[in-house]
């Protein structure tokens, strides 16, 4: 083969893998930012009804804490299943 064609071909090359590499990387942030925006509102909900019923009915205070962190824990979990889906897309 002629040194041009071969300079070229892997030049084209390289911009294929490097548009892909670009393509993940983006899938990967929105997606990790996504899931982060989705577990921001839905904390501010918890929290914010919480508060609410606290002040409704004080004598349930350790009830509702308790559940409160129930539904802490697994509305935090979203964003780790958010990031691993992105890894996984990035990386396979």
């Amino acid at each position: 083969m002629d040194l041009i064609l071969i300079t070229a071909q892997a030049a084209v090359d390289a911009a294929t893998a490097t548009g892909e590499t670009a393509g993940r990387a983006i899938g990967l942030g929105l997606g990790t930012g996504l899931a982060a925006l989705g577990t921001g509102i839905g904390l501010g909900f918890i929290f914010g009804k919480t508060i609410e019923a606290v002040s409704r009915q004080p004598e349930l205070r350790d009830d509702i804490q308790s559940i409160q962190w129930l539904g802490f824990a697994l509305t935090e979990a979203t964003v780790f299943y958010g990031f691993i889906a992105g890894l996984i897309a990035f990386f396979v």
